[in-house]
């Protein structure tokens, strides 16, 4: 389960037990709020995309949504998001669970600037029933980001 490697990685670096499983779904934002009883703009949603060849992943708040524009000026083509059947074979994550965190070889993540407002966030950790809080300093730190991107826009 990838929920278990995410743990490992938190475990290596003593920061296993901040990693939260819930009794139910975490799989949506409004689910994840939910279970964290806080503000879904808090949950930190990792979206998949094609870029060419390559798999992307972009981090992004809860409340924010992908904005065509400001994404093919940055990506130089159209928003493409994997299919269901393809993220966990491409990522290394289920949908409901993907994260910034041991993703497979090749896959590019990045943090989208709609989460600096917040002093931590909540993503996934794998799983469709889990999660960790973590600053933006420590977003940045743990996950396998190559940097901040501005691609959405708050709805």
């Amino acid at each position: 389960m990838s929920v278990e490697k995410v743990k490992e990685y938190f475990r290596q670096i003593g920061n296993e037990d901040r990693v939260l499983e819930f009794d139910v779904s975490s799989a949506t934002v409004k689910l994840a709020a939910q279970a964290l009883h806080c503000e879904e703009c808090r949950i930190a949603k990792t979206l998949s995309f094609h870029v060419g060849k390559k798999v992307v992943l972009i981090v992004t708040a809860g409340d924010a949504k992908i904005d065509n524009s400001k994404y093919k000026a940055h990506f130089n083509t159209k928003a493409k998001m994997l299919s269901y059947e393809e993220v966990e074979p491409l990522v290394g994550h289920t949908v409901g669970g993907v994260c910034p965190f041991v993703v497979n070889d090749g896959v590019k993540v990045f943090l989208d600037e709609s989460l600096k407002r917040f002093k931590t966030v909540f993503p996934a950790c794998g799983s469709s029933n889990s999660a960790i809080e973590l600053t933006i300093a420590e977003l940045e730190k743990y996950s396998a980001n190559l940097g901040w991107v501005d691609v959405c826009k708050i709805v």
